[in-house]
């Protein structure tokens, strides 16, 4: 819910409020008072040509042959096509000048909504004490293009006084028992240089015993570090956290026993990234499978129930460990905070070109589900399903029941690190209106 905006709302709030509506406004008017009746036919053909877009991207993902790459020209042809009709009816500078004037309506709509977002928008800090005694680290040489080596990540952590596993070989290791064999012999936290699917066991191990955990940022993406507002590009300064650190309280999302520091992922992604020949060719694979699974030929029709809410044959679940951003595109795969208890859940489900262009909508699209639970269960029409649980591929016997466990991970961050940016506030046009008109 949004607050009222009241006496409470800043000066500069309401007037950017205002100023963000002259302009939408102003964008409409040099349309309309440039273009005349050409205004209508710019703007339909504008609407069309995203229309066709995006229908056409769908039918090049879900379907083969002649029609596929028919489609992949459409795709690409049709928003030229645009551009072209507008410069030979000679209003393309219309055009862009109109976008320009809707995209400061816009900037400035955001910064009116700014004082929208929660002021206790990042999570809380608490002292890391005691010390730790005996930190034992788990490194993966190979992860990240061999950052371990790169950064000197060993000889660092070392020379902190803690004790390293460092994998290098190419047999297979149970992290989470290595890590429980550390915890019998008296380590009082745990560490984990590599990926996310490896830090998520080592992980539910530390929250197991109640002791601190460190994340290093020698994986390839690092999701989860980039979620706790760690250096991505400079591994060496998680270890910071060693020596001056502070606690954050973090959920963990569990799915069949294991713990996941990110997401799960049910349905199109989790059955291509189960195939054998993803790893070699991931481009090839996904575009061999998806028309199967998108069309429902292969793959299990799953069915979800949250809390009570119920999702219909998703073509794609996604179940994450807190809700990612949604206020616009640069916010998407983001969380700013990893302490609110509920897990977010999202299912799409798109069956023909039709729906494809019905995405547009947004959140208010038929195709799409957003919604935040405390549990989850996935059933399915087979006794097993792929699951990709933080990239990690694996199969799951049926029913898949996820569910959080607030707080249970303290994860000590360095004090000095580059932090999670301000989310940025959803763009609401009602809202906008409210504050543009408040006393």
């Amino acid at each position: 819910m949004h607050r009222s905006p009241g006496p409470g709302a800043a000066r500069s709030q309401r007037w950017l409020a205002r100023l963000s509506l002259v302009l939408a406004c102003l964008a409409v008017l040099i349309i309309v008072g440039l273009a005349g009746l050409a205004s209508f036919a710019m703007v339909a053909v504008g609407v069309a040509g995203a229309a066709v877009t995006v229908a056409a991207a769908y039918l090049f993902l879900s379907r083969r042959g002649a029609v596929r790459w028919v489609s992949l020209a459409v795709a690409v042809l049709a928003p030229i096509a645009v551009i072209v009709a507008h410069a030979i009816a000679g209003l393309l500078w219309i055009a862009i000048l109109a976008a320009g004037v809707w995209l400061l309506a816009g900037v400035t709509a955001r910064l009116a909504l700014a004082g929208d977002v929660r002021q206790d928008w990042r999570m809380p800090e608490h002292p890391a004490r005691p010390p730790a005694r005996h930190p034992f680290l788990i490194m993966n040489a190979k992860s990240g293009g061999g950052k371990v080596g790169k950064f000197g990540l060993q000889r660092k952590a070392e020379g902190l006084g803690a004790e390293v596993f460092l994998m290098d070989g190419p047999e297979e290791v149970d992290v989470a028992a290595v890590a429980r064999g550390a915890v019998a012999r008296g380590a009082d936290l745990l560490g984990v240089a590599g990926g996310d699917g490896t830090q998520a066991l080592v992980a539910g191990v530390a929250a197991e015993h109640g002791i601190p955990f460190v994340v290093i940022t020698a994986g390839t993406r690092n999701h989860f570090a980039l979620d706790l507002g760690l250096d991505r590009e400079d591994p060496a300064a998680s270890l910071d956290a060693l020596s001056d650190g502070v606690e954050l309280r973090v959920d963990l999302g569990v799915i069949g026993g294991q713990t996941f520091v990110n997401n799960a992922s049910f349905g199109a992604y989790a059955e291509v990234v189960q195939t054998p020949a993803y790893r070699g060719d991931k481009m090839r694979t996904t575009l061999e499978l998806l028309p199967d699974l998108l069309q429902g030929h292969e793959g299990a029709r799953l069915e979800a129930r949250a809390d009570g809410a119920r999702i219909e044959a998703p073509q794609a679940l996604l179940v994450a460990n807190n809700p990612y951003g949604m206020g616009d595109v640069a916010g998407l795969g983001r969380r700013a905070r990893l302490d609110g208890g509920v897990l977010g859940v999202v299912g799409v489900n798109v069956g023909s070109a039709a729906q494809a262009v019905g995405l547009l909508r947004g959140a208010h699209a038929t195709g799409l589900s957003l919604l935040t639970a405390r549990q989850i269960e996935v059933t399915a029409d087979a006794p097993q399903i792929p699951v990709g649980i933080d990239g990690e591929a694996v199969r799951l016997p049926t029913p898949v029941r996820c569910a959080i466990r607030p707080g249970a991970l303290r994860v000590w961050v360095p004090r000095h690190r580059p932090g999670v940016p301000r989310p940025k506030p959803e763009l609401s046009w009602s809202r906008l209106r409210q504050l543009a008109f408040a006393r």
